[in-house]
Order: structure tokens, then sequence, then C-alpha cells
């Protein structure tokens, strides 16, 4: 059904082009620049992602313009903050797209990207969210995905935790959160193929900062490990009062981990060898990383996390899409394209599917004295 949808998408835009008042390919084409869009938080507990995702974004754009632009015209960064709530993020969309923006880099997070595309679809224009893995962030025909899906993750770590030795699984989760809730419901289907029982499912609701009832919970059951499918500020907290309670187990996790030793202050005492995935590990080997980290590192006089490599591999997928348009750059030509291209991103090589999905492979990290080590 996704796929018919694509396939019909230029029907559908070009239909709307000729009842606007200003067409649609008009708005991917017009002025002496390509407006890029961004919508993520820089304010409240999730700013971390969507302040990387920003200075990821404008690292890729920096780069793109000392080279030349794309086809003869510079990129030029338009990003509204959401506060990682979804009204807000309609909100912002809507300013942006009175700007004239080309495509989209958005919204950061599940929610608020999933309330985006309900609204972009409308305009049919390229909408690629960096790190939204609920699996409706792609759900309309206009919208892309960098990072991996929610059920992805959560078989993904089911089968690690499984493979690693481990027997009984508690696990904390944002009863609040569609990217909580959506690994957590994979990992809980995964565990019983792979032999995992669940020893205890405990939940809040986004905003609690206490969480030691859920942990005199999980004390008193026979758990040799954690599962945390929820973000950074959340995972220092338990990881914190943990100690509290007198609970010392292993700890597990997923991408929306990023961010957690900065929110310790560094000091990773109480979470030393935990694991989590992510696409990306600023100490990686590889020469496009390097070059990625030491820009960054220029510019902002920090070490980029995965939620900045997102931004910048979509940045650069929005770069391969208008250079697949040549001179023809509409919002159905740019939403074709993301089928047709490869992006050799920071995050790993990738090509995308009709559905919207990325193509490539995943990384499992550990959080070892104040650093991420990929394993």
């Amino acid at each position: 059904m996704k796929k018919s949808f694509k396939a019909s998408l230029a029907i559908l835009a070009a239909t709307m082009c000729a009842a606007s008042l200003v067409g649609c390919g008009d708005k991917a084409t017009s002025g002496d620049v390509y407006k890029i869009g961004g919508i993520g938080p820089l304010t409240g507990d999730a700013s971390s992602y969507g302040i990387s995702v920003k200075q990821g974004s404008q690292v890729a754009i920096d780069e793109i313009n000392a080279a030349g632009g794309v086809n003869g015209k510079k990129l030029e960064l338009v990003f509204e903050d959401d506060v990682n709530d979804a009204e807000k993020a309609v909100s912002a969309y809507n300013k942006i797209m009175d700007q004239g923006v080309t495509a989209l880099v958005g919204a950061v997070t599940s929610g608020c990207s999933i309330a985006v595309s309900d609204e972009s679809v409308k305009d049919g224009i390229l909408q690629i969210t960096p790190s939204g893995s609920a699996q409706e962030c792609t759900k309309q025909p206009n919208s892309f995905r960098i990072c991996f899906t929610d059920p992805l993750q959560g078989q993904t770590m089911a089968k690690y935790i499984a493979d690693n030795g481990y027997k009984n699984v508690a696990i904390i989760y944002d009863v609040a959160s569609d990217y909580s809730k959506g690994i957590k419901e994979a990992f809980v289907a995964e565990a019983g193929n792979v032999g995992l029982n669940i020893a205890a499912e405990e939940s809040f609701t986004s905003g609690d900062i206490d969480f030691k009832t859920q942990l005199t919970k999980i004390k008193g059951t026979n758990a040799d490990c954690i599962f945390l499918p929820i973000y950074y500020a959340e995972v220092a907290a338990i990881s914190e009062q943990a100690t509290t309670v007198g609970v010392s187990l292993p700890y597990f996790g997923a991408d929306g981990w990023d961010g957690v030793i900065d929110q310790l202050g560094g000091d990773t005492t109480n979470i030393n060898g935990a694991i989590f995935l992510t696409p990306f590990v600023a100490t990686a080997d590889k020469e496009n990383v390097k070059s990625f980290v030491a820009a960054y590192e220029k510019a902002y006089n920090a070490t980029p996390d995965q939620f900045a490599a997102d931004g910048y591999d979509a940045v650069y997928a929005i770069k391969a899409a208008i250079e697949a348009c040549g001179s023809d750059v509409t919002n159905e030509n740019l939403v074709a394209a993301m089928t047709k291209i490869e992006v050799k991103g920071v995050t790993g090589d990738m090509t995308f599917t009709a559905e919207g999905e990325p193509n490539k492979s995943a990384l499992v990290a550990m959080i070892q004295d104040g650093q991420y080590v990929a394993k």
C-alpha cells in the first residue's frame, strides 16, 4: 500500500500545485539558494538532540557551500525549535513553509515527526527525519528517515542480550513516548523467540524524575539486566537513583541514549559497561567520520554525537536528491529521487526503500570511562 502511495505522489502533488496560488515546483527551486528547513527541540529535556541535529546539518551545509553548492546554488538552513511538542512542531513547520524551503530535515523526535508528516504530505515536500524512529514516521509517501526503526532496535537488542548470556530482563519504558513504546513492544515480542524472560516491565510518564519505585520493584525480581528504551535524561536519572536503592545490574539501551554522558557531567561511574545501539561512534576509524568529527569540533568545540551525524547525513541525502533532479527540482521529483540515490554517510552507506526506510547496518556502542566506544 505504501509503495502505491509513493508511486502516485507525483499525480497528487501536481494536482495540489495546480490548485495552489504558489506552485509546489516553484517553491522547490525559487531564489538563488535552496533553503533547507529544520525542526527539532532546541530547548527543553530533549534539547541535546535538536541542537546536535541543527549543528550537524550546518556542518554539512557549510561543506557543500564551500565546494560550490548544489546546481550552482548555495544551501541555507532555516531551523525552528519545537520543544519536543507535537503542536509546536506543526507551528514550526508552517513558519518554515512560509519561507519557501526546498526540503525538510525533521522533525527530530518521533512524535513531532509524525505530526509534521501529516501536514507535509499535503504540500508534497520531501521530509527526512534524521532520528524519528517510530514506524509511523515514514507512513506518508513524502517521508523518509536516516535512523533505524523502533522495531529493528527492539529486535536487535533482544538478540544481542540473549547472545551475551542474559536470561531475565527488567524493562523501564516511557508509556507516553511513541519511541519508547515502539522499541519496548518489539523487544518483548522478540524476547520469546530468543529465550529471554521478562522479569519486570515498569513504566513512567514523560517528565517524571523519580524512578525509585520502579527500581525497587525490579530489585525484588530475578532480573540479571535492565533494558531502557528511553531518552538520555531519564537514563541518567535512573542510573544515579539505582545506587540509592541498591540496584546494580548491567544496562542496555537504544539510540535515544546518545547524550547521556554529557547529562551525567562526564561521570559514568554508575553506568560504565552499558551497551546501546547507535548508527555512529565518533571514534570510528573511517575517513569520512574523521573528517566530519574534525569539522564539527572546529565549529562547535564539541564531539559530535549520533544525532549530529544523522543531521549531517540528512543534508547530504537532500543534496543527492537535488542533484538527481537535474534542472527540474520539484517536490515530486525530489521525493522520487530518494529511491535512486546512494549516500556515503557517516552513519553508514545507505540507500532508501520506497517505504522511506534506510538500508544500512547498526553499530553497538559501550559507555566506558566517560566515552562512547564502538564494540
